[in-house]
């Protein structure tokens, strides 16, 4: 079921930039490091609004690991709120849409998951430094018709 709503576009003119050229061609130019990225579109915590942001591609047998870094900040970025309270998502890999179903992931889980994050995007170990919080893993898994 596709996630639907009035799209409302990130303030980040990078952000921005990344979802309509993921959106037109599957592959945006400039990502971090130039590592591959996915989109997803997910539910605001306002009411009818939809919001899409791009986060560094983690993918193991179909599933995604959303990693909440925040580049480190002390606190999780806004999306991650929103998926814990939402947590059906649609997400874009390349030219492929799936539908999605969060959940927050811990212990042994979360720690295989999080190799496989930094294995795909090094920075996040020093993002885990910057920071006194453990940065969340949210695995998206298919939703299944």
């Amino acid at each position: 079921m596709p996630v639907t709503g009035e799209y409302e576009p990130s303030p980040s003119a990078r952000v921005r930039k990344h979802v309509e050229e993921m959106e037109a061609t599957g592959e945006p130019a400039n990502t971090p490091l130039g590592l591959p990225i996915v989109v997803m579109t997910f539910q605001s915590r306002h009411p009818g609004k939809v919001h899409k942001t791009a986060v560094m591609k983690v993918e193991h047998d179909g599933a995604y690991a959303l990693v909440a870094s925040k580049g480190g900040a002390p606190q999780h970025p806004s999306w991650y709120h929103a998926l814990i309270r939402h947590p059906e998502i649609d997400l874009q890999d390349g030219t492929e849409k799936h539908a999605l179903r969060i959940r927050e992931i811990h212990g042994e889980e979360r720690a295989q998951w999080w190799d496989r994050a930094v294995d795909a995007y090094p920075p996040y170990a020093e993002y885990q430094t910057k920071t006194d919080r453990e940065i969340p893993v949210l695995l998206g898994e298919p939703i299944q018709a």
